[in-house]
């Protein structure tokens, strides 16, 4: 099979590197999820090189490289700004760790390919004449979208556990299905997967979620006893039932489902909201009761946010990330009000930092629910119709305006000024004016009192 290169500037760069290699008299050639795009017809955002140089001979070649695995034969290239993995043809030791060789040996082509994880993954590239060399069954497997380790699944999975998850995330993001055997060790490997480190699991996970067929994705961790490994917490959603009337989709897992279903097809997907999305529900698992009433949730998105919270810290999210998405979780029920709130709460939950993820939160919400978009079209409109600087106004009054009305600094300023700004927000008041004598018919004023 001969193929067509895009002309991008990264493939470009990385044809300058594999052209630089070989005029020094090395084997060169693109590998893995470039060439397996490729054969797909997607063109590739990065570009691997492998090559028979050494590593030391590669950081010589290149005026910018930076070692980020030499000991195991990689070295990472920069051109034009572009990081590209170039790596020494290389067969593993033994593995110790699950995760690691406890060394590598330099080897050839074909050793190296065999010691990857998926044939599809396996495929080689000459990006001189466009030829596909294929020594693992990798063209016939992306032709049937299917994904099959390369030689013994078990062996492959016991090499690095995370392999496992790896497979699912293809599927899911590439529409790919799992090979039998395959998933068979995949079921059998499942409990070893805790011995993969939190942040690998965090990595994999957000590009199952946020990448495309998270649905997929997490139906397949489901199915392998990965999930109940990896987010016990979540697999608990399975058969907690819902009022029909609010949620005639079914239990808290099918509705999270759906969610992810929809995710993404508008384009690119933050991996906070993907991550809020499956945890904005995670309350109604342990606080689901039922009376002659029907069905409730009382103190669900409480609740929900603490687990969330203790699943976002034991996988090392970044500080920023975590309180991102458990603010989406924090306020995800709002909107059910979002109606009668009066004008100033109304205004400052529409400016709230990343509005736009809630929003879109809450549009998810509905559609993999009971369809009512209402609220979610009402704050759409109000959006448009509410000026910039009548949803941030400027403000009328300060803590310096305070002291010289003679009031007295403390906590009670910071009462003030947001009374003031509410009744700003609420038409009340419009002038620096009007609202020092506002506080002063709610305060009095220190300067006559003295």
């Amino acid at each position: 099979m001969n193929l067509s290169l895009p002309e991008t500037p990264a493939c470009r760069a990385a044809r300058g590197i594999v052209r630089r290699l070989r005029a020094e008299g090395h084997e060169a050639f693109f590998v893995g999820g470039c060439v397996r795009d490729l054969v797909r017809g997607v063109v590739p955002e990065e570009f691997d090189v492998v090559t028979s140089a050494r590593p030391d001979r590669v950081a010589s070649l290149f005026p910018h490289t930076v070692p980020v695995g030499a000991r195991f034969g990689v070295i990472l290239v920069v051109e034009d700004g572009r990081r590209f993995e170039v790596a020494t043809y290389r067969a593993d030791e033994a593995y110790l760790d699950g995760r690691r060789p406890s060394a590598v040996v330099f080897a050839t082509l074909g050793e190296d390919v065999r010691r990857r994880d998926f044939t599809m993954n396996g495929l080689v590239l000459d990006p001189e004449t466009g030829e596909v060399i294929d020594l693992v069954g990798g063209l016939a497997d992306v032709g049937l979208r299917l994904i099959r380790t390369i030689g013994d699944p078990r062996l492959r999975f016991g090499e690095d556990r995370l392999r496992m998850l790896r497979a699912a995330r293809f599927a899911a993001n590439l529409g790919f299905s799992v090979e039998a055997r395959t998933l068979a060790a995949m079921r059998e490997c499942a409990p070893a997967i805790g011995a993969v480190s939190a942040e690998r699991i965090r990595e994999e996970m957000t590009k199952l979620l946020s990448r495309g067929g998270a649905r997929r994705g997490m139906e397949l961790l489901l199915e392998t006893g990965l999930l109940g490994e990896i987010l016990p917490e979540v697999e608990k959603m399975i058969g907690v039932g819902q009022p029909p009337a609010f949620h005639p989709e079914g239990d808290v897992w099918e509705h999270t489902l759906r969610m992810l279903a929809l995710l993404g097809e508008g384009g690119a997907v933050d991996p906070r909201l993907a991550w809020s999305v499956l945890f904005h529900d995670l309350g109604k698992t342990v606080t689901r009761s039922e009376d002659e009433k029907g069905i409730h949730f009382y103190g669900h998105v409480q609740k929900g946010e603490e687990l969330a919270g203790r699943i976002l810290e034991r996988l090392r999210f970044s500080r920023d990330d975590l309180e991102t998405v458990l603010m989406l979780i924090r306020h995800h029920m709002r909107f059910m009000s979002v109606e009668r709130m009066r004008p100033n709460r109304l205004k400052r939950f529409l400016r709230m930092d990343g509005f736009p993820l809630h929003l879109e939160l809450h549009r998810l919400d509905c559609l993999a629910s009971h369809g009512d978009l209402s609220s979610y079209n009402f704050c759409v409109r109000k959006l448009a119709e509410i000026p910039e600087e009548d949803l941030k106004p400027p403000r009328l009054v300060t803590g310096d305006d305070l002291t010289a009305a003679g009031y007295s600094p403390g906590p009670l300023f910071g009462t003030i000024l947001r009374a003031v700004e509410d009744a700003q927000l609420n038409g009340e008041v419009a002038t620096r004016e009007e609202a020092l004598a506002w506080v002063e018919t709610r305060w009095g004023n220190p300067a006559k009192e003295q």
